[in-house]
């Protein structure tokens, strides 16, 4: 049974590599964000918007609790997952914590293309999101060293990138027994 939990902050490229990897591994992928989505029949933004960021958190907890008991699944966090609650406590004795870890620089130029689609950050300007972004991973960076795993989540711009990344982290997986030597 393998269960992967993919954290780090948002843009990070959580769900691009967990596609790419449970596609590379045969295992099951679930985005958080998007089963929260279904389940509730909206978005995160509307979440945050009327139930506030508290609200969405502990929905996020339940239904982290939920696939976090799904076995041979690859589950790519919200960024800001790990740091509530017991989630990242869960998380680590639940199965493998894989940090992805991106540059601030990187994170930007990523961010910068998707702010309407994420709440804490809608609405600022560059300079306000160089910001957030460096305040953030400051804050976080305690939940998100926890991680049993790193990856340099600045290499997954292109196929080549995606599918070299993915190896990486088979080859570390595999090292320590979490997935199959077959595999």
């Amino acid at each position: 049974m393998v269960r992967l939990f993919l954290i780090g902050y948002s843009g990070a490229g959580k769900t691009t590599l967990g596609r790419a990897f449970a596609r590379s591994t045969g295992l099951d992928f679930i985005d958080l964000d998007w089963y929260i989505e279904q389940r509730f029949h909206t978005d995160i933004q509307t979440l945050f918007a009327t139930r506030g960021e508290e609200g969405f958190r502990r929905i996020e907890h339940n239904l982290l609790h939920e696939v976090g008991e799904f076995e041979n699944v690859v589950i790519s966090c919200g960024g800001g997952t790990p740091c509530y609650a017991d989630n990242i406590d869960y998380m680590l004795s639940a199965g493998a914590t894989i940090y992805l870890k991106a540059s601030e620089e990187t994170l930007f130029r990523r961010l910068r293309v998707a702010l309407g689609s994420r709440p804490l950050l809608a609405g600022k300007n560059d300079d306000e999101l160089r910001e957030a972004i460096r305040q953030a991973c400051a804050e976080r960076q305690r939940y998100y060293g926890r991680a049993k795993y790193m990856i340099d989540s600045d290499l997954l711009e292109d196929r080549a990138e995606i599918a070299g990344t993915v190896a990486r982290l088979k080859a570390m997986l595999k090292a320590d027994g979490v997935l199959p030597k077959d595999e």
